[in-house]
């Protein structure tokens, strides 16, 4: 591993330049090292930060990426850290028009990586210089406490994302006293959401209300707002009335063990919190990648495709682009390409900003001639689509954009797969061309952790006790026994697990004819774990 040449230095300073004209924003300074493959596969399994502390999990993943890329040799072009300054390693057999697309490509993530408020707990920090403290203070933990820092650290991993990453984002322009009440919280992010299944444009409606009684009757606007819903919801005031405040909503279970832990708090265990911060803080880290990466991606190849073909360098080297470019960011069929989706809704949101089609007057339009042919020409394409890159996360950017006219511009569709009895073999089908199935098939795609809470009243110095609140998705049952186990020695004492879990119903052909849902309790005492129906 070693630094780009002055050769290369200089082609990235260019690209910088036109990167900032094109209204990018990012760092003056930055590191770029060009490695070989197999110094990309070694990063790999590191999430690309070399100084991230040694795990076991490590070592094989190496060995894998290994096995791989001797049945399939591949050339991977980069990838950049979220430090400070930004870190990017290029392939030391890229030419240098291959480099100038990839420049851009980098540089667009790094835009990204400092101005979307889902890293902005990240934007001052070093993340590789904090690795590498880490990383000596577990190898010098190592050295005294030798393979139990190795234990901690895989049970630590086992709950490394229940953590609560979006309670440590900043809440922005929100004081203290402008936090809602909690009757208010309840009724919009618990009754509307999880009992009502209200929709979007439903719940944004009973917020505008709410917020229209506090501007006109301040202090008087609750007792307004909950007299108005009793018409429409008369069982609020019971559910509310049920509702368990016992439980920790914004539970970091992490966290809590840490702080809390009658086990940790000892003296001669303290040690192990040291272990477990480091593993938080790596995770909360990681915690907004993971969060957008279709939008990051689809943000840097936006920018690599418009500003390499906007680069008089490009000449000669069109078809070469050209078809490095659609190996990149060409549309699945089957499957999910994020650099692909990403790419295509923000040259959809750059059409929307343009053409005025996100007004009122063009949504209220149903005629698909109208809607094809609706341009206000107000030109506001690269505001929005900056916008959209500061303050949106893979599922609002999916959530808000991904419509019946973005479904039919680009020919996507759902697809099933089912079996040909008569051949024998199992074939592939268009299932659906509507907007909302696309949307809930990408959605299903995303990264979402069990929503854990815990029960304060329940939760002493020999039991913690927690509850799965059920999504529609069950736990992952082969890693809940170990999961417990982690957790039991965490906390030294018994654990309790409330979750749901879904079970098929058979006919007497075997064929699955329905589910059904039973509440049940894990537990875990004395190194062994039962589970019992609610």
């Amino acid at each position: 591993m070693e630094l780009i040449s002055q050769k290369s230095k200089k082609i990235m300073e260019e690209c910088k330049e036109r990167a900032i004209d094109a209204g990018l924003s990012f760092s003056s300074e930055t590191l770029e090292y060009i490695v070989t493959n197999r110094d990309m596969i070694r990063l790999s399994p590191k999430v690309m930060i070399p100084t991230l502390y040694d795990y076991w999990v490590n070592d094989v993943e190496v060995l894998k990426e290994e096995g791989r890329y001797k049945l399939f040799p591949s050339n991977p072009y980069e990838t950049v850290i979220n430090s400070r300054p930004p870190i990017s390693f290029y392939n030391d057999n890229n030419p240098d028009w291959l480099n100038i697309m990839i420049f851009y490509h980098v540089l667009a993530h790094i835009d990204f990586f400092q101005n979307n408020i889902m890293f902005e707990n990240t934007w001052n920090d070093d993340f590789v210089g904090m690795a590498l403290a880490d990383k000596r203070l577990i190898e010098s933990l190592r050295a005294d406490h030798g393979r139990w820092v190795d234990y901690c650290i895989e049970f630590g991993r086992s709950i490394d994302n229940i953590i609560g990453y979006f309670k440590t984002l900043p809440k922005r322009n929100l004081k203290p006293q402008e936090e809602p009440p909690e009757k208010i919280n309840f009724f919009i992010n618990v009754f509307l959401q999880e009992i009502e299944n209200a929709t979007t444009i439903d719940i944004m409606r009973f917020i505008e209300r709410y917020n229209m009684l506090v501007a006109e009757h301040k202090e008087k606007a609750e007792n307004i707002f909950f007299s108005e819903i009793k018409s429409t919801f008369p069982e609020f005031e019971a559910k509310y009335e049920q509702y368990d405040k016992n439980l920790i909503k914004d539970a970091d279970i992490l966290e809590f063990i840490i702080n809390y832990s009658p086990f940790l708090n000892k003296k001669e265990n303290e040690w192990i919190k040291s272990v477990l911060i480091v593993i938080r803080n790596t995770s909360l880290y990681f915690s907004p990648q993971i969060r957008t990466k279709i939008l990051n991606e689809g943000w840097a190849s936006y920018w690599h495709n418009k500003l390499f073909i906007g680069d008089p360098r490009i000449k000669g080297y069109e078809s070469a682009y050209a078809k490095i470019n659609a190996g990149v960011t060409s549309l699945n069929r089957v499957g999910l390409n994020p650099y692909a989706i990403g790419l295509r809704l923000f040259e959809y949101i750059k059409e929307l900003g343009d053409k005025g089609k996100m007004s009122y007057d063009f949504q209220k339009l149903l005629n698909a001639e109208e809607r094809q042919e609706f341009d206000n020409k107000v030109f506001k394409g690269d505001e929005t689509i900056f916008k959209v890159r500061e303050i949106f996360s893979d599922f609002n950017f999916i959530n808000t954009f991904v419509e019946q006219d973005f479904i039919e511009k680009h020919d996507l569709f759902v697809v099933g797969k089912r079996l040909n009895q008569e051949r024998g073999t199992y074939e592939y089908y268009v299932k659906s061309r509507k907007a909302e199935d696309y949307k809930n098939m990408l959605i299903d795609s995303l990264y979402h952790p069990p929503y854990i809470v815990l029960d304060k009243d329940k939760t002493g110095d020999n039991q913690i006790y927690i509850k799965h609140i059920f999504e529609e998705k069950q736990l992952y049952k082969p890693y809940i026994n170990d999961t417990l186990v982690a957790i039991g020695f965490l906390w030294g004492g018994e654990v309790k697990l409330e979750t749901t879990e879904i079970f098929a119903e058979r006919d007497n052909e075997g064929l699955v004819k329905g589910y059904r849902y039973e509440k049940v309790l894990y537990s875990y005492k004395d190194r062994k774990i039962s589970k019992t129906k609610i």
